[in-house]
This record gives C-alpha cells, structure tokens and sequence, in this order.
C-alpha cells in the first residue's frame, strides 16, 4: 500500500534515474534535446555545395546571435536551465575536433557585445545588432572567403510579433540590413543561420546568389548552437520539413488583412483556406510563395520506386513507396501524402495533407519502404450550409487522387483513385459553435460569399445559452442539503480507499459536502518546486494537491529553486522533424522530470494553427496543417502518459493571437472551426485520450471558449468521446459557475468557491453539474496514482 500512497500524493519527490540518479536534466536528456534539434532544423538554401562546411575550413561568423542564442520563447514556454549553447561555442567544438578554424576577432567582438547588452539588462532575442566596422570585416575576409550570417529572434506569451518594415522581427532591422549588405559584398561564400521561434521573411536570401546557404535552426533548447553546428559541418544530414508555408511577404498571408484589425474580434474571413490550402488552391496566391509547407533541402539525394495505393483490410487507404538513397551520405527521407478531392457543390481545397512518414537513417544506395494509411474520414469535408447534407461530413461524388512526394509540390501520382458514383455522409452532426458576426468567407477562386449567421445572443443573455431557465432557478434536489450544513461522518474516508478498491467512487462522493466540491473547483496554492499551482487539496479527505508545470520546451519551475531541467527545442521545429517517434521520446523524458520533482500534471501540448505568421505564441505551436499538429500532439501526450504523468491538450480553441487575448472574439464559420482549428485536438483526443483538456482564454463566435458548453460538452465529450478534466487557463474572465455549467471543471489558477456555493443556493448552478465536474477531477487524480 505505501508505493501506491506515495504515487496518490506526489511525495515524496525521488530520484527515477538508476542507482538513485536524478534524471532532471541529465545527460541522456540533454543528448535526446540536441538530436531532435537536428532532425527538425530545415536546410532552406544550399547552392554551389556550400554546405557542409568541408573539413579544414576557415570561416567568420557575423551577427550578434551567434552569441545571444534564443533556446525558446517567453512565458509558459520558457526552462531554467543549468547551461545554454549558443551558435558560437558550438562551432568552437567542432574547432576543438579540428573540422574547421573560427576567425576570433569578430568571435570576441559579438561576445562581448552581447556580455554587455546582457549586463545592462537585455534579455536573450532582445539585443541590438552591433555596428559592423568595415576594419573588421576586412580582418575577416584576410582570414577567409567563406562567411556565415546569425540572425536571431525572441517572442513570448500574452503579445504578438510586428510585421512592418524594418522591424527587426519579422522583417531585418536597419542594423541586420547593415551588416548583410557589408558581408554579401566582400565574402564570395555565405551561408545564413536562422534562429527563431516563428516564421520571418525570407525573400532577402532565397532568390540573392550572393547567399548560398540558408539554414533555418528554430529555437533548438538548451544544445541548439552545437545542433546547428552538427549540421554546418556536416556531422549530421539535414532531415527537416517546412510544415508551414513560406510566403514572400507577410500581406501574401490571406490573414493580415484582419489579423490586428481589431483587439476586441477576428474575423477569419480566409475561412478554411488557411496555409498551403490558400497559396496551392487560390488562382495567382502560388507565385507569392518562398518555400512551399513540406519543403526541405538535404545533403544527399533520394528516388522514390514502387509507388502503390490501394484499400487495406482495414477499410484505409493505403498508400506506400521504396524510398532510396541515392547520394553519397547517410539521410532521412520524408514522405508526405495528400488527396487531391473533384470539385463540387462545396468549394474545397484543391489539396490536403492526409498522412506521412519518416524513414530510419539511410545509408547510400539503401532503401525503406514506407507506407501510409487513413481512413476517408481524413479528407471529408464539413458541409456547414447544406449543400450536400447539413451539419454532416460528407464526401461528393467523383474521384479522389493521391500524391506522394517530399513537400506538396514536389510530389509523383499514386496510381489510384478512391471513386464515388455517388455522395457520401459519413458523419451526420448537429449544428455547433455557429457564427453570429462574421460577414464573409472565403471561397475556392479567391472571391467571399457573404455568410448566414445565426441571431447574436447579447452576452447578459447567456443563460439561455446554457439551457438556465428564464427565471434563472433550479430547485435544489435536497432543500436540507445547503452549504455547511452537510453531514460528515467523523473517521473522514480517504482517497486512497478508492484507489485501493476498498470504497467507490460514488461512496466517497457522497460524504462530501458542497463546500468541499466548491473548493475542490478551482485551482489550489503551489507547493514545492511547482509555480503554476495545482488541482485537488483536500487533506481531510486525503484528496492530494497535486501539481502542475508549465511547458511544452521542458518542465518549467520556481528558478529561484535551483534546479534545472532539460530545455527541449520549441514545438514547430519538433513539428519540422516529421518524426512522430522522437516527439514520443521527448514526451517521456520530459514526463520523467516532471515526476521526479513531484509534478502530476503537465500543462502541454499546445496545437493551436499557426493561422498568421505573427502570433506571438506560434513557437509553443506546431504547424498551420491541423494532421501535422494533431500527429504531434498525440504522440507527446502517449509519451507523457506513458511515465504516469497527466498531460494538458491546449489551448482549445482558436487562441490564435496573443494581444488581448482574453477578450478577443474569434469568428469563424462552423466548417473552418471543424476542419482546421478543432481538427488536431480531435485527432489527439480520439488517438490518446490526454487526461487534460484546457479551454482558451479567448470568445469563439460570441462565447468565451471556458463557458461555451457546445465546444466542451457536445463536442469535445459528446462528439469525440473524450473522457478526462477539463480546466481553464489561468484567470479566465468568465464566471465560473457558467463554466462549470458548460462542462469547463476546474478554474484555474484558483477558483471562487464562495461565489460557487452562491450560485448554487441561488439555482443559477446546478449541483449535479459540480457532482460531474468533481467527479472528472478525481478520477483524474486517480488515473495519476
């Protein structure tokens, strides 16, 4: 019995690594970090063999990020972290190992630059670019003509990035523009190393034949510098895809013309045409493109033979081919599937991703065959208006194509079609989350159609969007039973006796009293290591506080604690990897720190579409392709789960700004809410059924996402099944007894029993619905144990 008591209350914290080694930020950690940085970093330029830099090679380093190294964003996403390896000492390795010599001059003059910056209280991403002297860059081209250029950049939590000219953020500032300018101009061979958490313009090097390598290094974690380096020198082959398009300026993205449009509402009027399905479907949208979603460059070469589709045992359609090497170094190969759908009363994307896959490490002129399956389910379309069938997933009659390939344009047809004589519905629905305000859509040649909408609800209206009867009562089900009047018998039952099978679930509910369930409602004090608080805390009960840790880059904690944990690279480059294996591993290895310092819950993943270039937030997401996102999300949950941890699925749904977050309504027709930004939860939830869901901050259609009952209830439980808690994010702005209402059951970072127990005596909040949500946070806890 005292294992299983140890693990119910998360005390005490001791080491899980052999031999009672701790394995927070152990070594093992820190070596799987740097390996999925280098298989999600994505070689973008690579022309006249200019990378990997050869054996022997002399090379000067511009910029100040070779030196202020950004390991990942700002706010939840943020470690602490024992050391961070910038650009510059990991390329000061790969001199130790004799592979090339780094110009020192200009090595020292960026570092104590940057040293200086840091002192005068700069934070790493946020210092200035130092004037570049002309002495200097002569010293550098004495010593070599081979050049690399850092361009570094930071974004965080709660605000978004800038998109003007000259902005150093999206765009070059005038002291970056300044220093390409000089280098281009007296180096014949420049390479270019991007380390950012976002996407930013790259038009400034793709089509100049002065820049003859681009190489995109995301925020790597904590050994990001020594994984660029890795792959600058040609230790390790590029094996990264885009899994966002890029475009040749930001006004390309059909999203900037609202995305700051207002801080109270987004319209997205692109609707479901988000991403690649803008810039491959629209007519003249292709031509703005830079690097295509799916786009990766690698230092050797492959050829795809046997390419087959066909329908398996299983009702899927499965689609396979022999992937070899055929370069001269050992390389991964990804193979990305999409459909190509007939046109029909629906206008639709001319293509979609439905499926991929990653080879293990090819050795030259060895193959793999890799194969690719999904049921039709994958491409379906939700008809929103009626046009085949109402509120239903269906598929229109014709053929339906298949293309495999290493982005979405460079792909080779699948010899089969899956063809229908006649329509499909596949899953009929109910209506949901409809649109009140939004005044146009998107359709497939680029024009709007103007949109139905159902009646605006005034927001003091919205009990009857929860169903409360006009005259806001429910009668209570047992007038004695009030707050603090319940009975408790005096030897308490503990939690552990439900654990143990010694009491039932429903036994030990019943002894307690509304008090108790208020309380039990809302998120309690940290303890510990913790700093973001914790569910639970009912010691008369024997009810654990258990804790919860922020992520998804690592397990992030109190710093003035002193300990430090593994810092993982950010989400879109794990994305970039294509590799849903090793965003597994890192699942549980994370999960393992996160247990070791007594941690039950941890507050990832977060999948939310990377709908515009500049959200501020995009680096803690993985891709503007919900089956991208959707992969990733349910291979880190099993990878969490798989330790005993809980994780939190977030932010659900359409937080896809950070500026006022909390008060912006996102409005959007019900098919693009299904089909692109409830997409990937769906997916996650149906495929690992995450303990954790955690509601937005922001409205969806006039509702806030904590209190909209239809996106909680009818759809995430009603609709996909799923089974565990759901919370707020921390200090939501809607009542609490109106999320309870909707199925939201746990507000965090605390709650407000007092107006609970209130809302109760009142009628306004039904108990049974406190029953449901109490019952959902313990058994929880449980599944934990």
């Amino acid at each position: 019995m005292e294992p299983k008591w140890q693990r119910i209350r998360f005390m005490p914290a001791t080491p899980l690594g052999a031999d009672g080694a701790r394995v927070t930020g152990c070594e093992a950690h820190i070596a799987l970090s740097r390996r999925a940085a280098t298989e999600g970093m994505v070689l973008l330029k690579n022309e006249n063999e200019t990378l990997p830099l050869k054996h022997g090679t002399r090379v000067a380093v511009f910029g100040k990020a070779q030196a202020d190294y950004v390991k990942g964003g700002g706010g939840s996403g943020d470690t602490t972290v024992a050391y961070v390896r910038s650009l510059a000492q990991g390329l000061r390795i790969k001199q130790g190992e004799g592979k090339i010599e780094v110009f020192e001059p200009l090595e020292r003059f960026y570092a104590e630059n940057v040293s200086a910056q840091f002192a005068a209280g700069a934070t790493p991403g946020k210092t200035r670019e130092p004037i570049l002297s002309d002495e200097l860059v002569k010293q550098a081209r004495a010593f070599t003509d081979t050049a690399i250029l850092t361009i570094c950049r930071f974004s965080g939590e709660d605000y978004d990035r800038t998109g003007q000219p000259h902005d150093g953020d999206y765009f070059l500032s005038f002291e970056e523009e300044h220093m390409v300018k000089k280098v281009l101009a007296a180096f014949p061979r420049v390479a270019v190393v991007l380390n950012t958490g976002g996407m930013m313009d790259t038009l400034w090097f793709r089509d100049n034949p002065a820049v003859g390598a681009a190489l995109l290094a995301w925020q790597g974690g904590m050994e990001g510098g020594l994984a660029a380096a890795d792959i600058l020198v040609g230790d390790v082959c590029p094996s990264g895809h885009l899994t966002d398009t890029f475009a040749s300026s930001f006004a390309a993205y059909p999203s900037s013309a609202n995305f700051a449009e207002s801080r109270l509402y987004v319209e997205y009027q692109e609707d479901v045409f988000v991403g690649y399905r803008y810039f491959e479907t629209i007519p003249g949208a292709a031509a703005s493109v830079c690097y295509p979603f799916g786009y990766g460059l690698s230092y050797t070469t492959f050829a795809l033979s046997d390419v087959r589709g066909g329908m398996n045992g299983a009702g899927e359609i499965a689609l396979s081919a022999t992937v070899t090497n055929t370069g001269l170094c050992a390389g991964k190969y990804v193979l990305q599937a999409y459909v190509n759908p007939p046109k029909g009363r629906i206008a639709k994307p001319a293509t979609a991703l439905v499926g991929f896959a990653k080879t293990r490490l090819l050795e030259p002129n060895e193959s793999e065959t890799l194969t690719v399956s999904f049921a039709p389910y994958a491409f379906a379309t939700y008809d929103d208006e009626g046009a085949v069938r109402k509120s239903a997933y269906v598929l229109e009659k014709g053929a339906y194509g298949f293309r495999v390939g290493e982005n979405v344009r460079e792909t080779v047809n699948v010899d089969y079609r899956y063809e229908l004589d006649d329509d499909a519905i596949l899953e009929q629905l109910s209506p949901k989350c409809a649109p009140t305000l939004l005044h146009r859509r998107m359709l497939a040649d680029g024009s709007y159609r103007e949109i139905a909408c159902a009646p605006e609800t005034p927001r003091e209206d919205w009990r009857k969007l929860e169903g409360i009867p006009d005259e806001g009562q429910y009668p209570l089900e047992n007038p004695d039973q009030i707050p603090g009047c319940a009975w408790i018998p005096p030897i308490k039952p503990q939690l552990i006796e439900v654990a143990e099978g010694d009491l039932t679930l429903d036994e030990f509910m019943s002894l307690l009293s509304d008090e108790d369930m208020a309380r039990l409602l809302g998120g309690q004090p940290n303890r510990g290591v913790a700093n973001t608080f914790g569910f639970g805390n009912l010691p008369t009960y024997g009810v654990p506080n258990v804790m919860t840790a922020d992520g998804p880059a690592g397990l992030r904690i109190k710093p003035e604690c002193g300990v430090t944990t593994t810092a993982f690279p950010c989400a879109t480059l794990l994305a970039c990897t294509w590799n849903t294996e090793i965003v597994r591993e890192i699942g549980a290895a994370g999960a393992r720190e996160v247990h070791e310092n007594g941690i039950g819950v941890w507050l990832t993943p977060a999948i939310n579409i990377h709908r515009t270039p500049l959200c501020g937030r995009n680096f803690e997401y993985y891709s503007e392709d919900p089956l991208v996102a959707g992969e990733m999300a349910a291979a880190m949950v099993e990878g969490i789960q798989s330790e005993g941890v809980g994780a939190s699925l977030k932010h659900f749904a359409c937080n896809n700004k950070e500026t006022n977050r909390k008060d912006c309504d996102s409005r959007l027709s019900e098919r693009a809410l299904r089909e692109i930004y409830l997409k990937g939860f769906e997916l996650c939830v149906k495929k690992a059924q995450p303990l954790t869901v955690m509601s937005s901050y922001n409205l969806v259609n006039g509702l806030w996402a904590s209190q909209n009952r239809e996106l909680l209830t009818d759809i995430l439980r009603g609709e996909w099944g799923f089974k565990g808690m759901v919370t707020t994010d921390w200090y939501t702005h809607a009542p609490q007894y109106t999320e309870i209402a909707a199925g939201n059951d746990v507000k965090m970072g605390c709650g407000d029993p007092a107006h609970v127990l209130q809302m109760m005596r009142e009628g306004r909040l039904k108990r049974e619905d406190v029953v449901v949500s109490v019952r959902r946070l313990l058994e929880m806890i449980l599944k934990l144990a």
